[in-house]
């Protein structure tokens, strides 16, 4: 068995969306395994040749070469080469807080942890990419770079995103385009109604939409959507609950708390320390 791992210098991943934290590759024995157990980071594994098996969420995944899986952190895995054809994988640990969106973004989570790469070439060589960077000037940027290559390659592998070169549904694309337009403009003042003159809806039509297809008017999935990256941005000790609330749109403090106990069931100041005790037990 062959392994290599090479950390990246460190650094501060409160402060920034995404941030490499190590890299690897291994050439596995027969029926090498890892787990049952739990990472604390995001964790991409690509096959480049063999096969092997992932458990998750008491679900089975058969890979083999230009397939890969997603490790989310405290969630437990376990993940094995085949007996008569053991894989040879890479892998990419990263941290940062939009690290969640952007798995989202690529459809992947601990119930579909697995992707298969629409460009097998760009992240088979992604590895000596980084090893090639590493030892340069400048290699954190570099590799920063090419972790956004990766999550680039991630999203255009997604189900959605192989979606959009089919035909599909009138209902589907106007949704998808709501979707789009609340990623992009969540961070400012952003309406129910500008969302649907955008995608050029009615709104109440639009809403309808939502509430088929997610079980809840736009109003509801975009003020949990907001919430969510709240709870994202609220892990940084370093911004203030008055910039967390500026950040996804509200100019009002008091209203953001309400907002946000309303979806998440506990204040701003409450999620913040609930999470720093999560960090400080691990």
């Amino acid at each position: 068995m062959s392994r290599i791992e090479m950390n990246v210098v460190p650094m501060d991943w409160t402060q920034m969306e995404l941030v490499m934290l190590f890299f690897g590759w291994e050439d596995c024995e027969p029926l090498h395994y890892w787990g049952p157990g739990v990472r604390d980071s995001y964790i991409i594994h690509y096959v480049h040749k063999g096969r092997g098996k992932v458990l998750m969420n008491d679900r089975q995944h058969m890979l083999t070469k230009g397939q890969g899986f997603l490790i989310l952190p405290d969630t437990i895995v376990h993940y094995e080469a085949d007996e008569a054809d053991p894989w040879t994988y890479s892998w990419f640990g990263f941290k940062g807080v939009q690290a969640k969106a952007f798995m989202q973004r690529a459809q992947l989570n601990s119930d579909h942890p697995v992707f298969r790469a629409r460009n097998e070439a760009a992240l088979d060589g992604l590895y000596q990419e980084m090893v090639q960077v590493s030892g340069r000037s400048g290699a954190d940027v570099f590799t920063q770079s090419l972790l956004y290559r990766l999550i680039a390659e991630l999203i255009a592998s997604s189900p959605e995103e192989e979606g959009k070169r089919q035909p599909s549904s009138t209902k589907e694309e106007y949704i998808r385009q709501a979707v789009r337009y609340m990623e992009n403009r969540y961070s400012q003042k952003t309406s129910v109604l500008d969302i649907a003159q955008a995608v050029g809806l009615d709104r109440t039509y639009l809403s309808g939409l939502f509430k088929e297809k997610y079980g809840k008017p736009l109003q509801s999935f975009f003020l949990e959507y907001r919430m969510n990256r709240a709870a994202e941005l609220l892990q940084s000790p370093m911004l203030s609950i008055s910039e967390v609330a500026h950040s996804v749109g509200y100019t009002d403090p008091l209203l953001f708390s309400k907002m946000f106990k309303k979806v998440t069931g506990m204040s701003p100041k409450g999620a913040r320390t609930k999470s720093a005790e999560t960090s400080d037990t691990r």
